[in-house]
């Protein structure tokens, strides 16, 4: 690979703007709402994590959000059904924060087929990414997506 390529990985970190920590669709909605929500991601994900692809007893549903700097828009553009390992590298941060940083690490690069160094740089990606979104004192929530999983719902209903 040349210098001047972005190697893509399969599992990223992904940070939230500090704002936004503690507050989850899950305890934002009615819990049936949620329960609609999560299934469908579990449904599409049929019993495999959607980054790793690892079949798993239990899937976590994880919010993917994306953030329109210049205005000021926080977008849900999914839900994710993860295996536990990657929704702990995703917020990476916090797993640094129970001190089980180790075992995000080799997960990563497992998934990655990467190597440490190769974390170390995406690790410093995403903590410049967090203290950009950081720089919004305030995001516009945009949750159209809920409607379109609520949507598809009745149509699987009516039919």
């Amino acid at each position: 690979m040349q210098d001047n390529q972005e190697k893509t990985y399969k599992l990223k970190m992904m940070p939230v703007p500090d704002s936004c920590w503690y507050s989850n669709l899950r305890s934002a909605l009615p819990a049936k709402i949620w329960d609609i929500i999560r299934k469908d991601a579990y449904a599409r994900a049929n019993g495999r994590c959607m980054i790793c692809g690892r079949p798993v007893n239990r899937l976590e549903a994880h919010e993917k959000w994306s953030y329109d700097e210049e205005n000021q828009i926080q977008k849900l553009d999914d839900i994710l059904a993860v295996c536990h390992e990657c929704h702990s590298v995703i917020h990476i941060g916090r797993t640094q924060l129970f001190d089980r940083e180790e075992q995000a690490i080799a997960h990563f690069c497992r998934v990655n087929n990467c190597t440490y160094a190769d974390y170390r740089r995406e690790l410093g990606k995403a903590n410049e990414y967090h203290k950009r979104l950081n720089q919004v004192s305030e995001w516009k929530l945009d949750v159209s997506f809920i409607k379109d999983i609520l949507d598809r719902k009745d149509k699987k209903e009516d039919s």
